[in-house]
């Protein structure tokens, strides 16, 4: 499995001429997976070589400005990239809860239509991967005023047997996330390859004793 892996920014909290804010990119088989979309994303993509229409798979860290404040305008950009196309599968987004919401009023009040479908899967945080004071819980944010074309996507609990969120698997690799430490919950992504059965040469290995 070919893996390679594109920083577009590794700058926090103030972006500069130089430094975007926090985004790579893991390129996979053909697809692009983007972990974290800070302020600039997306003129960060136009400067590399790859092609933003490629992205599949979103995964945001925590819900602090430099790490998603780039993902409505990169969603509007791909949709202005895309045709109408009933068939393409959704871009799945992964991140905390409160994502979902925080999407959705972003592209209603700014009248952003999407011309490609899209899921967000939130993680539920516990209360111990943040100051106690900095909590919010989120789970009611939007009291059941989401319009029933709001993004759809599952929300995801922690499995106390793994420690973790399964978030993806295929036959190649999983992907979790686990719980980071932060001033705000935060996760971490870890992609694990599957084992590979290998391949011998008996008679080769026989004529070589």
């Amino acid at each position: 499995m070919s893996l390679e892996i594109t920083f577009l920014g590794t700058g926090s909290a103030y972006p500069s001429p130089e430094r975007g804010a926090s985004a790579l990119v893991l390129r996979r088989e053909g697809q692009c997976w983007l972990f974290d979309c800070g302020e600039g994303t997306q003129t960060q993509l136009m400067r590399s070589h790859l092609r933003a229409a490629r992205i599949t798979k979103i995964f945001i860290t925590h819900l602090h400005g430099d790490h998603l404040f780039g993902l409505p305008g990169l969603l509007c950009t791909l949709s202005l990239q895309s045709s109408p196309d009933a068939s393409k599968p959704p871009v799945d987004i992964y991140g905390p809860l409160g994502l979902r919401s925080f999407l959705w009023r972003s592209l209603e009040l700014s009248h952003s239509q999407l011309l490609f479908p899209y899921t967000v899967h939130e993680l539920v945080p516990t209360r111990d991967q943040c100051p106690a004071e900095e909590f919010r819980d989120f789970s009611g944010l939007d009291g059941g005023e989401a319009p029933p074309q709001g993004p759809p996507g599952r929300v995801l609990h922690l499995d106390p047997g793994e420690d973790s969120y399964l978030l993806v698997e295929d036959e190649q690799l999983v992907v979790r996330a686990f719980r980071l430490f932060h001033r705000v919950p935060s996760f971490g992504f870890v992609l694990e390859e599957k084992p590979q059965p290998g391949k011998l040469d008996v008679q080769k290995l026989k004529d070589l004793g």
